[in-house]
């Protein structure tokens, strides 16, 4: 660009050239998946596909009550599921709010604002403290800018641009926090720093959770078993001489009965219960697995700034010659206090305290203003940080008008200083860093008075800058000097103290930190702030830390170094995007389940390589958002131990729900296959078992579902990668379930054969709808007897089981239900036999429940 392009911008004409040329300033948009593409993607489970064929097959064969009720259970499961996940993609839209819509820029010779997507590789932007910086440009004219780049770089410092070299770029998507510039555009959109980190994160590819995997698994196995069963027995029944459409049927109803047509209905409910409990507690899954998935996490990578701290910068400690102060309190909101040796202390108690305050207060451009019940700061964060000291000790407020003259702070004088007239006196106030403030100070304050500034002072200043700078803070030194002849000179000042500032741990993450780690899931910051800083937060939130990694050092490891690293606890500091995503895939390499936490665009690519991305709602950047599996609507870290929690309860009752379901349909199975194996009629008909599985078991199993979480439940170590839904264990329970309830009711069923096949047929399938209620109370705790987790814990299952029971009195003795079904009415005797054969599926399990658990305790 020519000087006069620099100082007057770019025509207009010359800007619609260069937009036919380079196009939109805007990031390529992402495909989102519209309403009917969300819709259709709810019957892509392999069970959906099983239900479908399975309602084809009975239209075929001309049962319609059959295929409308399959139909009724596969409709209403791709409803819940398509609510959960438009609704989810719909707020995830209210929430965009990343790149400032409107920009300054000079045109024509004149400053004029423009719709960011507007502007082009030439444009001047014009720069002003609170704005986002549209695109990538080059500094051409600066006047103490200073821009906050944590949402690229994770440096919570912000950085001085002042157009030389040491300060030359501004990147789209960072914000001004002090003075003015211009810079000339050379990047927009898709080509800009944040474009490529876009692009980075676009690399990685679509990801399945670990219970989609799991389900599918399940499912396949299913139809699988379903096919060779109905087949096998189709087959036994025609070499057996059986009519071949009886046979047909059978076949049909074994593949009903083995098929749970209630499960993905079931888990659905579960999980959108589960999610909508979430979004109570300000976690946004934008897929229903996604908190499931957070419950099997054994490790949380955790960005630093504006995850883990709030992204204020505060002060924490105050020093001077004779005392040290420490401060309490966080952000900009002055509730905090001043304390020496845990006593409190404002300014009017300690003249060097109050000295030292006025200029904080006083040499600043940052303002404080009480906008309801909060406080919002305007300005640099180092200096908003001093005002709130000032407020905190109680001192004076500034009066604009005593401001007479200033030297602002530019990056080779690393200070600033102010010239203030105050009611009496006149004074010179600078800040900035130690070193250079103690280059032009010639005394030193102390309780006592000022005296003159000795060499072993000058020793004991700079070592305890060194002292606070190796806890992790940045330091800034304060001097004054009265100024009678009301000239602007920065010599002869007195030193009054150095201030400690840092960018504080959110208060609830300690605790966070700690209920994960009781849960026995790993917690590693990944930041790209610096490792002194990082260190001292992770020590203020006592997180294990053996050893500081900075992404330098990651690029000298090779994948099996990085692997034994991982094995310990490790903090990694200075690190990119790329570096991130490393850090990531070799935990997944070791068969971690990795949740991955940010809210920078710098964090989006390894938010998307995790197995559950989870980015921040309020601070999370577009590109972090569009990259995560759960959103924090709140920003809180705590927030994500409480979706551990709701995840593992999830995969819990999921568990519980597979296997009560499974048990109830082996029991039909078993009774089926042996019935037909010995000759006699059908036990159970097609519709019956239908009535079975989708009516009575569907609804207990959604009542079983929203069981609450156990009362250990985060005490236990979080599940390996590879644990089955099923299991050895699961596989022996619905056995023996199946067992006993599958011979049971057929026994019933021969025993009544004298009294009528319909008689028997209906106490049968009566006493298999009892037997699968009574069988619930098992599956409530795969581990505890009911007792311990509560008998009336779980008031909806108490509803089910009142609902279903009488619903199954209604198709006994309701004519509509007795024609459908093909029932009769029953005596007591019938109830009789059914209730004696009830009791041990009752009994039994929670005795040796009982006994599991003594002997644990022993």
């Amino acid at each position: 660009m020519t000087e006069i392009a620099r100082q007057t911008g770019l025509t207009t004409q010359e800007a619609l050239a260069a937009q036919k040329l380079h196009g939109w300033n805007e990031l390529p948009v992402v495909a989102r998946s519209g309403p009917l593409r969300v819709w259709l993607r709810q019957f892509s489970s392999f069970l959906v596909l099983i239900l479908i064929v399975a309602a084809a097959i009975a239209l075929a064969l001309g049962e319609k009550v059959d295929a409308i009720t399959i139909g009724l259970v596969v409709m209403l499961n791709a409803a819940l599921g398509f609510v959960q996940e438009w609704k989810a993609e719909t707020a995830l839209a209210s929430l965009r709010k990343m790149l400032s819509p409107q920009a300054m820029v000079l045109r024509d010779g004149q400053e004029q604002m423009i719709p960011a997507r507007d502007i082009v590789p030439g444009d001047i932007l014009v720069l002003s403290p609170g704005a986002k910086v549209a695109a990538d440009g080059i500094v051409v004219r600066a006047a103490e800018l200073q821009v906050d780049e944590s949402v690229l770089t994770g440096e919570s410092v912000p950085v001085a641009k002042d157009g030389g070299k040491s300060g030359r770029n501004v990147f789209a998507g960072t914000s001004v926090i002090a003075g003015r510039a211009e810079a000339r555009v050379t990047a927009t959109g898709a080509k800009t720093e944040f474009g490529k980190i876009a692009h980075l994160t676009g690399s990685v590819g679509p990801k399945t959770t670990n219970l989609q995997n799991k389900l599918g698994q399940l499912a396949r196995q299913l139809g699988t078993a379903a096919l060779l069963v109905a087949a096998a027995v189709t087959g036994l029944g025609l070499l057996l001489g059986r009519d071949l459409a009886e046979m047909v049927m059978t076949g049909l109803s074994l593949s009903v009965a083995m098929v749970p047509e209630g499960l993905p209905a079931v888990v659905t409910i579960t999980l959108a219960l589960g999610a909508a409990a979430m979004v109570r507690q300000n976690a946004l899954a934008r897929r229903l697995q996604a908190v499931e998935t957070l419950g099997a996490a054994s490790v949380i990578c955790a960005d630093k700034t504006g995850t883990l701290t709030e992204n204020k910068m505060t002060a924490t400690q105050v020093w001077t010659m004779d005392r040290s102060y420490d401060v309490t309190g966080t952000g900009y909101d002055p509730a905090g206090h001043i304390a020496v040796d845990g006593a409190r202390i404002r300014a009017a108690d300690d003249p060097v305290l109050a000295a030292l305050l006025q200029v904080g207060l006083y040499c600043s451009h940052a303002r404080l203003n009480r906008e309801g019940d909060h406080w919002q700061m305007t300005g640099a964060p180092t200096e908003g940080a001093l005002i709130t000291l000032g407020y905190k000790g109680w001192c004076d407020l500034p009066n604009e008008r005593g401001l007479l003259a200033e030297i602002p702070f530019s990056s080779a004088r690393k200070r600033m200083s102010v010239l203030y007239q105050s009611e009496n006196e006149t004074s010179v106030l600078t800040k900035g860093a130690p070193e250079q403030v103690l280059e032009v100070c010639t005394q030193v304050m102390t309780q006592t008075g000022v005296r003159a500034l000795l060499p072993v002072d000058h020793d004991a200043i700079l070592q305890a800058f060194h002292d606070l700078a190796g806890q992790g803070l940045r330091v800034i030194g304060l001097a004054r000097r009265t100024a009678d002849d009301k000239q602007m000179t920065e010599e002869a000042l007195t030193f009054l103290g150095l201030v400690g500032l840092i960018d504080p741990p959110r208060s609830e993450v300690r605790d966070a930190i700690s209920l994960a780690r009781a849960a026995g899931i790993k917690v590693i910051m990944i930041t790209g702030d610096s490792p002194i800083t990082a260190g001292a937060i992770a020590n203020q939130l006592s997180l294990n830390v053996t050893q500081h990694l900075t992404g330098a050092d990651l690029d000298k490891l090779d994948d099996a170094a990085l692997d034994d690293l991982l094995q310990g606890d490790v903090l990694f500091a200075r690190t990119k995007p790329e570096q991130k995503m490393r850090i990531v895939s070799a935990l997944q390499a070791q068969g971690q389940i990795v949740a991955m936490t940010g809210d920078g665009v710098n964090d989006a690519p390894a938010l998307k390589q995790a197995d559950i991305g989870v980015s921040m709602g309020i601070r999370g950047t577009d590109v972090a958002r569009d990259a995560s599996d759960l959103v924090l609507l709140d920003d809180n870290f705590a927030t994500i131990v409480r979706a551990i929690g709701e995840g593992r309860r999830q995969f819990a009752n999921v568990q519980k729900f597979v296997r009560y379901l499974l048990s109830s349909n082996a029991g039909e199975v078993i009774a089926l296959v042996v019935n037909i194996a010995i000759g006699g009629p059908l036990v159970f008909l097609a519709t019956q078992i239908l009535w079975m599985n989708l009516v009575t078991d569907g609804v207990t199993a959604v009542a079983l579902g929203l069981e609450k979480s156990e009362p250990d439940q985060m005490r236990q170590k979080p599940r390996r990668k590879d644990t089955p839904i099923l299991g050895v264990s699961g596989v022996v329970t619905i056995l023996v379930f199946g067992t006993y309830t599958g011979l049971s009711s057929l026994w019933v069923f021969f025993h009544l054969m004298d009294l009528g096949v319909e008689l028997a047929r209906t106490t049968a399938f009566t006493a298999m709808v009892v037997f699968e209620k009574v069988s619930v109370f098992a599956f409530r705790s795969l581990r505890l007897p009911s007792w311990k987790i509560g008998w009336f814990s779980n008031p909806f299952l108490l509803l089910a089981l009142a609902v279903t029971l009488t619903a199954q009195m209604l198709a006994i003795y309701w004519p509509p239900l007795q024609t459908l079904l093909h029932t009769v009415p029953m005596g007591r005797d019938e109830w009789a036999l059914i209730a004696l054969f009830a009791l041990p599926i009752f009994v039994v399990p929670e005795v040796l429940k009982a006994l599991g658990l003594r002997l644990q305790r022993t």
